[in-house]
Protein backbone atom coordinates (compact mmCIF):
# COMPACT_ATOMS: atom_id res chain seq x y z
CA UNK A 1 0.00 0.00 0.00
CA UNK A 2 1.31 3.63 -1.38
CA UNK A 3 2.26 5.84 1.75
CA UNK A 4 -0.06 8.47 0.00
CA UNK A 5 -2.84 6.08 -0.11
CA UNK A 6 -6.14 8.00 1.07
CA UNK A 7 -7.08 4.82 2.72
CA UNK A 8 -3.67 4.21 4.57
CA UNK A 9 -3.58 7.46 5.99
CA UNK A 10 -6.94 6.89 7.37
CA UNK A 11 -6.38 3.83 8.85
CA UNK A 12 -2.95 5.63 10.57
CA UNK A 13 -4.75 8.72 11.52
CA UNK A 14 -7.20 5.81 13.41
CA UNK A 15 -4.71 4.27 14.78
CA UNK A 16 -2.21 6.44 16.26
CA UNK A 17 -5.38 8.23 18.10
CA UNK A 18 -7.19 5.13 19.07
CA UNK A 19 -3.82 3.99 20.55
CA UNK A 20 -3.48 6.92 22.33
CA UNK A 21 -7.33 6.31 23.49
CA UNK A 22 -7.69 2.56 24.51
CA UNK A 23 -5.17 3.49 27.70
CA UNK A 24 -6.64 5.86 29.27
CA UNK A 25 -10.55 3.34 29.42
CA UNK A 26 -7.73 0.69 30.50
CA UNK A 27 -6.11 2.83 33.35
CA UNK A 28 -9.75 4.16 34.18
CA UNK A 29 -11.63 0.93 34.30
CA UNK A 30 -9.19 -1.07 36.79
CA UNK A 31 -8.58 1.80 38.82
CA UNK A 32 -12.23 2.88 39.70
CA UNK A 33 -12.79 -0.55 40.63
CA UNK A 34 -9.69 -0.73 42.92
CA UNK A 35 -10.99 2.66 44.60
CA UNK A 36 -13.81 0.78 45.70
CA UNK A 37 -12.33 -1.48 47.21
CA UNK A 38 -9.38 0.84 48.88
CA UNK A 39 -12.44 3.20 50.53
CA UNK A 40 -14.36 -0.05 51.27
CA UNK A 41 -11.08 -1.24 53.70
CA UNK A 42 -11.37 2.34 54.97
CA UNK A 43 -14.61 1.91 55.77
CA UNK A 44 -14.28 -1.10 57.73
CA UNK A 45 -11.06 -0.51 59.32
CA UNK A 46 -10.79 3.14 60.01
CA UNK A 47 -7.04 3.24 58.77
CA UNK A 48 -5.74 6.14 57.50
CA UNK A 49 -3.79 4.92 55.04
CA UNK A 50 -6.26 3.78 53.21
CA UNK A 51 -7.83 7.16 53.05
CA UNK A 52 -4.20 8.70 51.80
CA UNK A 53 -3.98 6.16 49.30
CA UNK A 54 -7.22 6.85 48.23
CA UNK A 55 -6.83 10.98 47.97
CA UNK A 56 -3.89 10.20 46.06
CA UNK A 57 -5.38 7.87 43.46
CA UNK A 58 -8.45 9.38 42.93
CA UNK A 59 -6.59 12.93 41.75
CA UNK A 60 -5.15 10.43 38.95
CA UNK A 61 -8.34 8.84 38.10
CA UNK A 62 -9.31 12.08 37.68
CA UNK A 63 -6.54 13.69 35.33
CA UNK A 64 -6.80 10.01 33.34
CA UNK A 65 -10.56 10.78 32.89
CA UNK A 66 -10.40 13.78 31.50
CA UNK A 67 -7.72 12.53 29.08
CA UNK A 68 -9.87 9.67 28.02
CA UNK A 69 -13.00 11.61 27.20
CA UNK A 70 -11.01 14.22 25.36
CA UNK A 71 -9.10 11.44 23.38
CA UNK A 72 -12.83 9.76 23.11
CA UNK A 73 -14.52 12.93 21.35
CA UNK A 74 -11.97 13.14 18.32
CA UNK A 75 -12.65 9.10 17.50
CA UNK A 76 -16.32 9.73 17.45
CA UNK A 77 -15.47 12.91 14.68
CA UNK A 78 -13.00 10.55 12.54
CA UNK A 79 -16.31 8.70 11.62
CA UNK A 80 -17.52 11.41 9.99
CA UNK A 81 -14.12 13.27 8.48
CA UNK A 82 -12.44 9.70 7.27
CA UNK A 83 -15.33 7.08 7.53
CA UNK A 84 -18.44 8.46 6.31
CA UNK A 85 -18.89 5.66 4.20
CA UNK A 86 -18.80 3.08 7.10
CA UNK A 87 -20.74 5.30 9.44
CA UNK A 88 -23.56 5.84 6.73
CA UNK A 89 -24.31 2.31 6.33
CA UNK A 90 -23.21 0.93 9.98
CA UNK A 91 -25.12 3.66 12.14
CA UNK A 92 -28.27 2.10 12.21
CA UNK A 93 -26.79 -0.13 14.41
CA UNK A 94 -23.61 1.52 15.87
CA UNK A 95 -25.45 4.60 16.48
CA UNK A 96 -27.38 3.33 19.16
CA UNK A 97 -24.83 1.35 20.60
CA UNK A 98 -22.84 4.22 21.23
CA UNK A 99 -25.49 6.07 21.77
CA UNK A 100 -26.62 3.75 24.83
CA UNK A 101 -22.99 3.77 26.30
CA UNK A 102 -23.51 8.10 26.77
CA UNK A 103 -26.80 7.59 28.33
CA UNK A 104 -26.12 4.41 31.01
CA UNK A 105 -22.67 4.52 31.31
CA UNK A 106 -20.62 8.18 30.64
CA UNK A 107 -23.40 10.29 32.37
CA UNK A 108 -23.61 8.38 35.12
CA UNK A 109 -19.61 8.52 35.23
CA UNK A 110 -19.61 12.22 34.86
CA UNK A 111 -22.31 12.99 37.68
CA UNK A 112 -20.71 11.17 40.15
CA UNK A 113 -17.47 11.75 39.85
CA UNK A 114 -17.88 15.27 40.96
CA UNK A 115 -19.03 13.53 44.55
CA UNK A 116 -15.80 11.82 44.08
CA UNK A 117 -13.47 14.59 43.62
CA UNK A 118 -14.80 16.84 46.07
CA UNK A 119 -17.49 15.35 48.60
CA UNK A 120 -14.92 14.73 50.90
CA UNK A 121 -16.83 17.10 53.89
CA UNK A 122 -20.14 17.53 51.88
CA UNK A 123 -21.68 14.27 52.36
CA UNK A 124 -21.52 11.35 54.69
CA UNK A 125 -19.09 8.79 54.10
CA UNK A 126 -21.52 6.04 52.83
CA UNK A 127 -22.50 8.19 50.28
CA UNK A 128 -19.08 8.79 49.47
CA UNK A 129 -18.61 5.44 49.06
CA UNK A 130 -21.44 4.94 46.99
CA UNK A 131 -20.37 7.51 44.32
CA UNK A 132 -17.33 5.81 44.08
CA UNK A 133 -19.10 2.83 43.65
CA UNK A 134 -21.44 4.11 40.99
CA UNK A 135 -18.32 5.53 39.15
CA UNK A 136 -16.69 2.17 39.04
CA UNK A 137 -19.85 0.49 37.76
CA UNK A 138 -20.12 3.01 35.22
CA UNK A 139 -16.96 2.37 33.56
CA UNK A 140 -17.88 -1.23 33.47
CA UNK A 141 -21.28 -0.42 31.29
CA UNK A 142 -18.94 1.84 29.41
CA UNK A 143 -16.83 -0.83 28.31
CA UNK A 144 -19.75 -3.52 27.77
CA UNK A 145 -21.76 -1.33 25.43
CA UNK A 146 -17.83 0.08 23.45
CA UNK A 147 -16.55 -3.98 23.53
CA UNK A 148 -20.55 -4.89 21.94
CA UNK A 149 -20.05 -2.51 19.15
CA UNK A 150 -16.42 -3.73 18.68
CA UNK A 151 -17.16 -7.21 18.80
CA UNK A 152 -20.77 -6.79 16.64
CA UNK A 153 -17.51 -5.60 13.86
CA UNK A 154 -15.83 -9.05 14.40
CA UNK A 155 -18.40 -11.22 14.24
CA UNK A 156 -21.61 -9.63 12.57
CA UNK A 157 -24.78 -10.67 12.99
CA UNK A 158 -28.71 -9.64 13.81
CA UNK A 159 -28.83 -7.12 10.52
CA UNK A 160 -30.05 -7.77 7.06
CA UNK A 161 -27.97 -5.42 4.37
CA UNK A 162 -30.37 -3.61 2.12
CA UNK A 163 -29.90 -3.23 -1.78
CA UNK A 164 -28.66 0.32 -1.13
CA UNK A 165 -25.84 -1.03 1.35
CA UNK A 166 -26.88 0.02 4.48
CA UNK A 167 -27.24 -2.21 7.27
CA UNK A 168 -30.72 -2.70 9.37
CA UNK A 169 -31.08 -4.22 12.08
CA UNK A 170 -33.52 -6.94 12.82
CA UNK A 171 -32.14 -8.24 16.75
CA UNK A 172 -30.56 -6.12 19.20
CA UNK A 173 -30.22 -9.33 21.67
CA UNK A 174 -28.33 -11.24 18.81
CA UNK A 175 -26.28 -7.66 18.07
CA UNK A 176 -25.36 -7.11 21.34
CA UNK A 177 -24.62 -9.96 22.52
CA UNK A 178 -23.03 -11.57 19.42
CA UNK A 179 -20.70 -14.16 19.20
CA UNK A 180 -17.21 -13.06 20.59
CA UNK A 181 -18.73 -10.24 22.68
CA UNK A 182 -19.00 -12.28 26.27
CA UNK A 183 -15.34 -12.71 25.40
CA UNK A 184 -13.75 -9.86 24.31
CA UNK A 185 -15.84 -8.25 27.19
CA UNK A 186 -14.41 -10.73 29.97
CA UNK A 187 -10.59 -10.53 28.63
CA UNK A 188 -10.64 -6.65 28.17
CA UNK A 189 -11.80 -6.09 31.75
CA UNK A 190 -9.33 -8.50 33.29
CA UNK A 191 -6.67 -6.50 31.23
CA UNK A 192 -7.73 -3.40 32.50
CA UNK A 193 -7.58 -4.87 35.80
CA UNK A 194 -3.73 -6.20 35.45
CA UNK A 195 -3.00 -3.08 33.87
CA UNK A 196 -4.26 -1.01 36.93
CA UNK A 197 -2.19 -3.69 39.29
CA UNK A 198 1.08 -3.54 37.76
CA UNK A 199 0.82 0.54 37.37
CA UNK A 200 -0.02 1.06 41.46
CA UNK A 201 2.13 -2.54 42.09
CA UNK A 202 5.40 -0.52 40.20
CA UNK A 203 4.58 2.75 41.96
CA UNK A 204 4.10 1.54 45.27
CA UNK A 205 7.27 -0.66 44.60
CA UNK A 206 9.49 2.68 44.00
CA UNK A 207 8.16 4.15 47.13
CA UNK A 208 9.80 0.84 49.03
CA UNK A 209 13.06 1.40 47.39
CA UNK A 210 13.01 4.74 48.23
CA UNK A 211 11.78 3.61 51.72
CA UNK A 212 9.35 6.79 51.37
CA UNK A 213 5.29 6.45 52.21
CA UNK A 214 6.44 2.42 53.47
CA UNK A 215 2.28 2.27 54.74
CA UNK A 216 1.19 3.45 51.38
CA UNK A 217 3.53 1.49 49.44
CA UNK A 218 2.48 -1.88 51.28
CA UNK A 219 -1.32 -1.05 50.79
CA UNK A 220 -0.32 -0.90 47.33
CA UNK A 221 1.96 -3.33 46.35
CA UNK A 222 -0.02 -5.79 48.48
CA UNK A 223 -2.83 -5.10 46.72
CA UNK A 224 -1.17 -5.22 43.23
CA UNK A 225 0.66 -8.63 44.22
CA UNK A 226 -3.04 -10.30 44.99
CA UNK A 227 -4.38 -8.79 41.14
CA UNK A 228 -0.80 -10.67 40.21
CA UNK A 229 -1.67 -14.04 42.16
CA UNK A 230 -5.45 -14.54 41.07
CA UNK A 231 -6.11 -12.47 38.08
CA UNK A 232 -3.12 -12.92 35.67
CA UNK A 233 -3.29 -16.89 35.54
CA UNK A 234 -7.20 -16.29 35.36
CA UNK A 235 -6.25 -14.01 32.15
CA UNK A 236 -4.76 -17.03 30.39
CA UNK A 237 -8.16 -19.30 31.12
CA UNK A 238 -9.98 -16.52 29.48
CA UNK A 239 -7.48 -15.92 26.29
CA UNK A 240 -7.62 -19.52 25.74
CA UNK A 241 -11.44 -19.00 25.71
CA UNK A 242 -11.28 -15.76 23.58
CA UNK A 243 -8.76 -17.96 21.30
CA UNK A 244 -11.03 -21.04 20.64
CA UNK A 245 -13.97 -18.61 19.47
CA UNK A 246 -11.70 -17.15 17.25
CA UNK A 247 -10.65 -19.97 15.85
CA UNK A 248 -14.54 -20.77 15.16
CA UNK A 249 -15.55 -17.69 14.17
CA UNK A 250 -12.39 -15.73 12.45
CA UNK A 251 -10.23 -19.02 11.47
CA UNK A 252 -8.04 -16.66 9.35
CA UNK A 253 -6.81 -14.14 12.15
CA UNK A 254 -5.78 -17.15 14.22
CA UNK A 255 -3.90 -18.27 11.48
CA UNK A 256 -1.98 -15.23 10.93
CA UNK A 257 -1.66 -15.62 15.12
CA UNK A 258 0.39 -18.46 14.40
CA UNK A 259 2.14 -17.90 11.56
CA UNK A 260 0.66 -20.77 10.06
CA UNK A 261 0.42 -21.00 6.03
CA UNK A 262 -0.39 -24.74 4.98
CA UNK A 263 -3.42 -26.39 6.72
CA UNK A 264 -2.13 -29.45 8.57
CA UNK A 265 -2.63 -31.29 11.40
CA UNK A 266 -0.32 -32.18 14.49
CA UNK A 267 0.40 -28.38 13.92
CA UNK A 268 3.49 -26.85 15.44
CA UNK A 269 3.66 -23.91 17.37
CA UNK A 270 6.06 -21.12 16.00
CA UNK A 271 7.90 -19.65 18.75
CA UNK A 272 9.56 -17.32 16.71
CA UNK A 273 10.18 -16.58 12.93
CA UNK A 274 9.35 -13.78 10.70
CA UNK A 275 5.95 -14.38 8.40
CA UNK A 276 6.55 -13.33 4.95
CA UNK A 277 3.27 -12.31 2.81
CA UNK A 278 5.06 -12.52 -0.51
CA UNK A 279 6.57 -15.92 -0.11
CA UNK A 280 3.73 -17.38 1.43
CA UNK A 281 5.84 -18.81 4.53
CA UNK A 282 6.95 -18.01 7.89
CA UNK A 283 11.00 -17.49 8.06
CA UNK A 284 13.58 -18.55 10.23
CA UNK A 285 11.12 -20.45 12.31
CA UNK A 286 11.54 -21.65 15.79
CA UNK A 287 9.10 -24.91 15.97
CA UNK A 288 7.66 -26.93 18.61
CA UNK A 289 5.81 -30.20 17.60
CA UNK A 290 2.14 -30.13 17.20
CA UNK A 291 1.68 -27.77 20.26
CA UNK A 292 -0.41 -25.20 17.69
CA UNK A 293 -3.08 -28.26 17.23
CA UNK A 294 -3.04 -29.08 21.45
CA UNK A 295 -3.65 -25.51 21.90
CA UNK A 296 -5.89 -24.04 19.39
CA UNK A 297 -7.94 -27.74 18.93
CA UNK A 298 -7.04 -29.51 22.59
CA UNK A 299 -5.74 -32.65 20.48
CA UNK A 300 -2.37 -32.89 19.63
CA UNK A 301 -3.45 -34.26 16.04
CA UNK A 302 -6.12 -31.39 15.78
CA UNK A 303 -6.43 -29.58 11.74
CA UNK A 304 -5.67 -25.94 12.28
CA UNK A 305 -6.29 -23.92 8.58
CA UNK A 306 -3.15 -22.35 6.89
CA UNK A 307 -3.51 -18.72 5.06
CA UNK A 308 -3.23 -20.59 1.90
CA UNK A 309 -7.43 -21.34 2.86
CA UNK A 310 -8.18 -17.89 1.92
CA UNK A 311 -6.71 -15.66 -1.56
CA UNK A 312 -4.34 -13.29 -0.84
CA UNK A 313 -6.10 -10.16 -0.85
CA UNK A 314 -8.85 -11.81 1.87
CA UNK A 315 -5.59 -12.51 4.58
CA UNK A 316 -5.21 -10.42 6.99
CA UNK A 317 -1.08 -8.87 7.69
CA UNK A 318 0.36 -12.26 9.26
CA UNK A 319 3.86 -10.34 10.37
CA UNK A 320 2.32 -7.77 12.69
CA UNK A 321 -0.36 -10.03 13.89
CA UNK A 322 1.82 -12.50 14.62
CA UNK A 323 4.69 -10.32 16.73
CA UNK A 324 2.23 -8.64 18.56
CA UNK A 325 0.40 -11.56 19.56
CA UNK A 326 3.64 -12.87 21.13
CA UNK A 327 4.53 -9.59 22.88
CA UNK A 328 0.82 -9.42 24.47
CA UNK A 329 1.43 -13.56 25.53
CA UNK A 330 5.00 -12.88 26.89
CA UNK A 331 3.98 -10.08 28.85
CA UNK A 332 0.88 -12.50 30.29
CA UNK A 333 3.32 -15.07 31.34
CA UNK A 334 5.97 -12.72 33.14
CA UNK A 335 2.83 -10.97 35.36
CA UNK A 336 1.90 -14.77 36.24
CA UNK A 337 5.58 -14.94 36.74
CA UNK A 338 5.52 -12.34 39.21
CA UNK A 339 2.46 -13.64 41.31
CA UNK A 340 4.83 -16.64 41.57
CA UNK A 341 7.21 -14.85 42.79
CA UNK A 342 5.10 -13.27 45.00
CA UNK A 343 4.01 -15.86 46.67
CA UNK A 344 7.02 -17.66 47.18
CA UNK A 345 8.17 -13.74 48.77
CA UNK A 346 5.45 -14.17 50.91
CA UNK A 347 5.40 -17.09 52.54
CA UNK A 348 9.33 -16.15 53.12
CA UNK A 349 8.06 -13.06 55.36
CA UNK A 350 10.28 -10.94 52.16
CA UNK A 351 7.66 -9.49 49.79
CA UNK A 352 8.05 -5.89 50.98
CA UNK A 353 11.68 -5.85 51.37
CA UNK A 354 13.45 -7.66 48.87
CA UNK A 355 15.31 -5.00 46.55
CA UNK A 356 15.66 -6.76 43.43
CA UNK A 357 11.27 -7.97 43.26
CA UNK A 358 11.26 -4.08 43.84
CA UNK A 359 12.99 -3.47 40.85
CA UNK A 360 11.46 -6.35 39.01
CA UNK A 361 8.06 -5.09 39.79
CA UNK A 362 9.36 -1.23 39.00
CA UNK A 363 10.21 -2.10 35.63
CA UNK A 364 6.55 -4.48 34.61
CA UNK A 365 5.06 -0.87 35.55
CA UNK A 366 4.25 0.11 31.55
CA UNK A 367 3.52 -4.00 30.61
CA UNK A 368 -0.62 -3.60 31.13
CA UNK A 369 -0.46 -0.65 28.71
CA UNK A 370 1.89 -2.57 26.13
CA UNK A 371 -0.04 -5.91 26.25
CA UNK A 372 -3.31 -3.77 25.93
CA UNK A 373 -1.87 -2.15 22.74
CA UNK A 374 -0.51 -5.28 21.32
CA UNK A 375 -3.55 -7.20 22.09
CA UNK A 376 -5.63 -4.56 20.02
CA UNK A 377 -3.03 -4.62 17.24
CA UNK A 378 -4.19 -8.81 17.02
CA UNK A 379 -8.00 -7.97 17.18
CA UNK A 380 -7.96 -4.94 15.08
CA UNK A 381 -5.41 -5.89 11.99
CA UNK A 382 -6.73 -9.45 12.37
CA UNK A 383 -9.73 -8.28 10.91
CA UNK A 384 -8.42 -6.74 8.33
CA UNK A 385 -9.01 -6.74 4.98
CA UNK A 386 -12.65 -6.36 6.47
CA UNK A 387 -14.12 -3.23 8.47
CA UNK A 388 -16.96 -5.22 9.25
CA UNK A 389 -16.12 -9.06 9.26
CA UNK A 390 -16.60 -11.03 6.04
CA UNK A 391 -19.20 -8.13 5.56
CA UNK A 392 -17.90 -4.81 4.57
CA UNK A 393 -14.06 -4.19 3.61
CA UNK A 394 -12.50 -1.10 4.98
CA UNK A 395 -11.27 0.65 1.33
CA UNK A 396 -15.01 0.79 0.63
CA UNK A 397 -15.39 2.47 4.11
CA UNK A 398 -13.33 5.32 3.69
CA UNK A 399 -14.65 9.20 3.11
CA UNK A 400 -14.00 10.63 -0.13
CA UNK A 401 -11.42 12.99 1.14
CA UNK A 402 -7.80 13.35 -0.80
CA UNK A 403 -4.59 12.28 1.47
CA UNK A 404 -3.56 15.85 1.62
CA UNK A 405 -6.20 16.99 4.13
CA UNK A 406 -5.77 13.17 6.24
CA UNK A 407 -1.96 13.53 6.19
CA UNK A 408 -2.53 17.15 7.61
CA UNK A 409 -4.92 16.35 10.15
CA UNK A 410 -2.41 13.66 10.99
CA UNK A 411 0.56 15.46 11.67
CA UNK A 412 -1.84 18.24 13.42
CA UNK A 413 -3.31 15.52 16.05
CA UNK A 414 0.63 14.22 16.81
CA UNK A 415 1.31 17.78 18.15
CA UNK A 416 -1.70 18.67 19.74
CA UNK A 417 -1.44 15.08 21.19
CA UNK A 418 2.09 15.59 22.68
CA UNK A 419 1.62 18.61 23.77
CA UNK A 420 -2.11 17.73 25.81
CA UNK A 421 -1.13 14.57 26.75
CA UNK A 422 2.33 15.16 27.59
CA UNK A 423 1.45 17.98 30.04
CA UNK A 424 -1.49 15.58 31.67
CA UNK A 425 1.54 12.56 31.99
CA UNK A 426 4.05 14.98 33.67
CA UNK A 427 1.09 16.10 36.10
CA UNK A 428 0.36 12.41 36.97
CA UNK A 429 3.97 11.95 37.34
CA UNK A 430 4.61 14.73 39.86
CA UNK A 431 1.49 13.15 41.65
CA UNK A 432 3.39 10.22 42.01
CA UNK A 433 6.15 11.93 42.89
CA UNK A 434 4.48 14.09 45.87
CA UNK A 435 2.69 10.84 47.18
CA UNK A 436 -0.09 10.33 49.53
CA UNK A 437 -0.47 13.39 51.98
CA UNK A 438 0.14 12.13 55.44
CA UNK A 439 2.91 13.64 57.35
CA UNK A 440 3.50 10.13 59.38
CA UNK A 441 2.74 6.30 57.75
CA UNK A 442 2.08 3.16 59.07
CA UNK A 443 3.64 0.03 58.76
CA UNK A 444 1.25 -2.89 58.05
CA UNK A 445 1.55 -6.57 58.57
CA UNK A 446 3.41 -9.09 56.27
CA UNK A 447 0.57 -9.05 53.76
CA UNK A 448 0.08 -5.47 53.84
CA UNK A 449 -3.77 -4.95 54.40
CA UNK A 450 -3.58 -5.92 58.43
CA UNK A 451 -4.30 -3.29 61.08
CA UNK A 452 -1.18 -0.99 61.27
CA UNK A 453 1.36 0.22 63.49
CA UNK A 454 1.78 3.97 63.57
CA UNK A 455 5.70 4.86 62.50
CA UNK A 456 7.40 7.67 61.62
CA UNK A 457 8.46 8.13 57.82
CA UNK A 458 12.06 9.12 57.90
CA UNK A 459 12.53 10.29 54.07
Amino acid sequence: MHLFDPVFLARLQFAFTISFHILFPAFTIGIASWLAVVEWRWLKTGNPVFESVYRMWVKIFAVNFGMGVVSGIVLSYQFGTNWSAFSDRTGNILGPLLGFEVLTAFFLEASFLGIMLFGWKRVGKMAHFGATVIVAVGTLISAFWILSANSWMQTPQGFIKGADGIFYPTNWIRIIFNPSFPYRFVHMVAAAYLTTAFVVGGVGAYYLWRRRHVGSARVMFGMAMIMAVFVAPLQLFFGDLHGLNTLEHQPAKVSAMEGLWETQRGAPLKLFGWPDQKKETTLYALEVPKLSSLILTHDFNGEVKGLKEWPSEDRPPAAWIFWSFRIMVGIGLLMIATGIAAVILFLRKRLFDTRWFQFWCMALTPSGFLAVLTGWCVTEIGRQPFIVYNVMRTADSVSPVGSGPVALSLGAFFLVYTVIFGAGTYYILKLIGKGPDMPEDASFGTHGLKKPLLVVDRS
